[in-house]
């Protein structure tokens, strides 16, 4: 009895189904590429629609009615909605106003003067000049609200919300996505500008 030959395919010259292992191999480099591409695009956008909502609200903000507190209520809670209609359904969003009697103070942005007594840099328990009077020192020498008539106002939104694609568990980024924006205008001069009476030392707290 004669033994029966079978025929070994010749393995190293077949090319079938290397685009099927290659694409496998690429396909998962390739989708992460893309949905990084689409998160930067989406805060992009998300950015420049919330600057443009900021600058809408500062200007209503600066007539003589937006300085009522109802009325700087109503004009915050219409941008919170507009960026919800955005699809910022679980984020949070924070709104501030601080206010300055120039253009150049709120430039400068600098805290209220304190006697460094021990040399450690910070007002710990130590004498500051309050010059607004508000009984705080303020880091950024201005303070909190819509100020009056001419007064510079930093109106500031920050909005914080889950990403759209599920990078951060791949590349390791936060969970959620920062966005701050913030302009600097000047209220209507619908009246004569305040003014701070003389400023008072007061003690940092220890």
């Amino acid at each position: 009895m004669s033994a029966t030959h079978l025929d070994t395919p010749d393995l190293g010259g077949d090319s079938r189904g290397t685009t099927l292992v290659e694409f496998g191999l690429l396909a998962p480099v390739l989708l992460l590429l893309l949905m990084g591409f689409f998160d930067v695009g989406h805060s992009l956008f998300m950015r420049a629609m919330l600057e443009g909502e900021v600058q809408r609200a500062s200007r209503d903000s600066g007539l003589e009615t937006g300085t009522a507190a109802a009325n700087q209520t109503a004009i915050d809670n219409k941008v919170k909605d507009q960026l919800r209609a955005l699809g910022i359904t679980n984020g949070d969003i924070s709104i501030s106003r601080r206010f300055y009697r120039s253009f150049s103070e709120a430039a400068a942005a600098q805290a209220e003067p304190f006697t460094d007594t021990d040399g450690n840099g910070r007002c710990n328990g130590e004498p500051f000049t309050d010059r607004n009077n508000n009984g705080v020192r303020d880091l950024d020498g201005g303070d909190a609200g819509q100020g009056g008539a001419k007064d510079s106002v930093l109106y500031t939104v920050t909005v914080s919300y889950d990403r759209m694609f599920p990078l951060r568990g791949m590349i390791g980024l936060p969970a959620k996505t920062t966005l701050t924006a913030s302009t600097l205008m000047s209220n209507q001069p619908y009246g004569e500008q305040g003014s701070y009476t003389a400023p008072t030392v007061r003690n940092c707290p220890p």
